[in-house]
């Protein structure tokens, strides 16, 4: 089985691509892809944030 590459792991978590239906399927791994996705977007809103007050000094 070709493990996935970083980006479309990413992709997968987002819901942006669909996920490969031979991977095994529990709780453990659901609930970790929810932990994850949930930390890429505090990521980003982070990020976001960041660039606004780069942007926009106050």
């Amino acid at each position: 089985m070709k493990q996935p590459s970083f980006f479309t792991q990413i992709l997968q978590y987002l819901y942006i691509k669909k996920r490969d239906a031979d991977t095994p399927h529990n709780t453990n791994i659901k609930f970790m892809h929810g932990m994850n996705r949930i930390s890429i977007f505090m990521f980003l809103f982070a990020v976001c944030v960041i660039i606004y007050r780069l942007l926009f000094k106050h």
